[in-house]
């Protein structure tokens, strides 16, 4: 009877598992600041609706992508939230709005959009925890630049942040990925390209003030300033964690990379209990 009743509860446990599955909401937010809806992903996990309040973690995309680029390209990785009992929002980000606000062009204001008015909106509509300590952010490539401009110009709303194949300083690349059109030209805008690359908004950290995570592969062609942003954190005793491995600026090393950066997530939001 003992052996009967351990082999259902085994058979139980991995039936339970198995079809335990993240919902996927598609949802439509509104912008006051850029006058229109936007859609989002929400991928909650399948307890969802016995769940109290869930840590959130925000997930961008990268250039010429959209909302739904991780989960169509990055299939699977969306079981994290079962296995982390979290909430993940993949936002739209625009098809190259490097999460600016664009001085030069009002359709491009995501830096309000993202830190502020989305975070609003899911805040009001899903069941979250509304703290800063349950709040991170990461992306890959434009994405991760964004994750981490926006968590260290807004570290009342971020805990933690994270970034994948980041373009952290944008000034070697002055005629790539429609930059020019959202902060003019380097040549002719130089302050406007200094003051919007992560490398040069270290000053706003201080030791401990966000969990960060740092990802890039060694054949990536952003790897170099991946490097400089570790070297300058290291340097100005912020604590960190910086992986690198072979890979390059591709989907196979970002599914790899997710799976760190929500694991680092999950850790820093339960000590932050």
């Amino acid at each position: 009877m003992r052996i009967l009743r351990n082999t259902l509860l085994t058979f139980f446990l991995f039936f339970n598992l198995v079809c335990s599955a993240a919902v996927v909401d598609t949802v439509v937010t509104y912008s006051a600041v850029m006058k229109r809806n936007i859609k989002a992903a929400v991928i909650v996990p399948d307890n969802y609706k016995s769940q109290k309040a869930l840590p959130v973690v925000y997930l961008l995309h990268g250039y010429s992508d959209n909302y739904s680029g991780w989960l169509t390209k990055a299939k699977g990785f969306e079981k994290a939230v079962d296995q982390y009992n979290m909430i993940i929002v993949c936002p739209d980000g625009g098809f190259s709005s490097w999460y600016w606000d664009s001085p030069i062009d009002p359709n491009y204001q995501y830096e309000t959009y993202v830190s502020t008015e989305l975070v609003k909106w899911v805040d009001d509509n899903y069941k979250t925890i509304k703290d800063r300590k349950a709040r991170g952010i990461t992306g890959l490539s434009m994405g991760g630049h964004g994750a981490l401009y926006l968590a260290l110009k807004h570290q009342d709303v971020f805990g933690t942040a994270g970034s994948m194949s980041g373009g952290v300083d944008i000034r070697p690349f002055p005629n790539n990925w429609d930059m020019t059109k959202r902060l003019g030209k380097y040549s002719e805008q130089p302050e406007r390209w200094e003051k919007n690359t992560v490398i040069n908004l270290l000053h706003l950290l201080t030791p401990n003030s966000l969990a960060l995570i740092i990802d890039c592969g060694t054949e990536d062609f952003f790897y170099k300033v991946n490097e400089n942003l570790h070297e300058q954190l290291l340097y100005r005793n912020i604590p960190h964690d910086y992986l690198t491995r072979p890979g390059g600026h591709n989907w196979s090393y970002w599914y790899n990379a997710i799976q760190y950066q929500l694991l680092f997530m999950n850790n820093y939001f339960a000590k932050a209990k």
